[in-house]
């Protein structure tokens, strides 16, 4: 990397701020959000089953659903461009067949090696216990939400990650299975209207060892 990469790197990380009141006029057209989320899907995932889901919710209608589960985030509901609820699916094993076939299709991966891999994957989610897959698919989820935020910042945008809200309505509510898709976070972007403060983090010193 070099240091001009290294600088807009760090200012992406350093400039970040949770923001909790947006410009209520600033609109993310479907393209760029797509374009956001498409590089948020860049994050890692166990055995690359890409398990996070997005809703965008934007429309008046939508956020009107979203207020009454967001209780203490009333502000960014009303003022960001959207918000986006992170789900992850119980049932990403689904879709195993599509990651690897396609992977073999653009030379990525060769095709006895999908073929192994599948076989071993099919045995394995068929014995997975439904705690561990939500534990592992939810550490997915959190990856996939921190490089949304990070993609967001490149764009140009703010936004806050809010843990706070109705997580055992929220599926139902937008018409999806709650037993399949888990909620991990909603994630308001936009344009800061009011400069997010900075915090403070403990020193390298006390969170981390060396041997």
């Amino acid at each position: 990397m070099n240091t001009t990469q290294t600088n807009d790197f760090t200012s992406i990380i350093t400039g970040r701020r949770s923001i909790r009141k947006y410009d209520p006029s600033v609109k993310i057209s479907k393209a760029e959000m797509t374009q956001i989320l498409t590089e948020a899907t860049l994050a890692p995932s166990s055995v690359n089953m890409q398990p996070w889901r997005f809703l965008v919710i934007e429309s008046a209608e939508g956020k009107a659903k979203l207020a009454p589960l967001a209780k203490f985030n009333q502000q960014q509901v009303e003022t960001s461009a959207a918000v986006i609820a992170v789900f992850v699916d119980m049932n990403n094993f689904d879709y195993a067949e599509e990651i690897y076939g396609t992977a073999v299709e653009r030379g990525l991966m060769p095709a006895e090696v999908k073929e192994r891999q599948l076989a071993a994957l099919g045995a394995h989610f068929a014995n997975l216990p439904a705690a561990v897959n939500r534990e592992t698919i939810m550490i997915d989820g959190g990856l996939a939400s921190m490089q949304l935020m990070l993609a967001a910042r490149a764009h140009g945008y703010d936004t806050n990650p809010i843990g706070g809200f109705e997580k055992d309505q929220i599926a139902e509510v937008f018409g999806m299975d709650k037993e399949r898709y888990i909620p991990v976070m909603l994630i308001s972007i936009g344009k800061a209207a009011e400069a997010g403060y900075a915090s403070v983090r403990l020193p390298i010193d006390t969170i981390a060892q060396w041997k």
